[in-house]
């Protein structure tokens, strides 16, 4: 079931409230200031979209507050992906997939970034398959949309400030449109 842009907003709108695990904002807040700061550093509509929905993954289950504290590993990176295949093109949903892996592969070239982890993230890490070694980094590397997807794992990891004022998710619209529009008119025969 692929969803439409009014699902995903009255997705947020229903269980946007939720804590985003071990982290002092919601998961709506986590959204909108990943998608603030990818639009403050003039990234394009496709890629301000991945870093509003790159975590809509944790609202499509019902795994309780804190996989990771439990041992599981949600795979929240693939878990949206059926649902948002039929609205965005790979521009959106290649640095959504890669982000988890972008954080593995940070830490494998960044030493300094595993130690700047939240311990939540620190715990999912060891999930999510740990730090790439030097092949699996190089792999990664060259993988399209592989630095998208890190800059979109850079405003995660920064998308968690209390109370930090951001424009609210009607803002964001315009590039949700604009994202699934693109990727309308790429579909279309020439």
């Amino acid at each position: 079931m692929s969803l439409t842009l009014a699902d995903i907003v009255t997705l947020y709108e229903s269980r946007g409230h939720e804590q985003y695990d071990g982290e002092p904002v919601t998961q709506l807040e986590h959204a909108l200031q990943s998608a603030h700061l990818a639009e403050q550093q003039g990234a394009g509509s496709a890629l301000i979209s991945a870093a509003l929905l790159h975590d809509i993954g944790h609202l499509l289950h019902d795994f309780g507050e804190t996989p990771s504290m439990k041992g599981l590993d949600d795979v929240h990176q693939y878990r949206c992906l059926p649902f948002l295949r039929g609205l965005f093109g790979p521009a959106t949903l290649e640095p959504i997939r890669l982000h988890v892996d972008a954080k593995r592969f940070l830490c494998a070239r960044e030493p300094d970034y595993h130690d700047a982890l939240s311990a939540d993230s620190k715990r999912s890490l060891q999930l999510q398959g740990g730090i790439f070694d030097a092949a699996q980094a190089e792999e990664f590397e060259r993988k399209p949309f592989a630095l998208d997807a890190v800059r979109l794992r850079r405003w995660d990891d920064t998308a968690k400030a209390a109370d930090l004022p951001v424009p609210g998710l009607a803002h964001f619209i315009r590039h949700l449109d604009a994202a699934a529009r693109e990727h309308r008119l790429k579909r279309q025969p020439a």
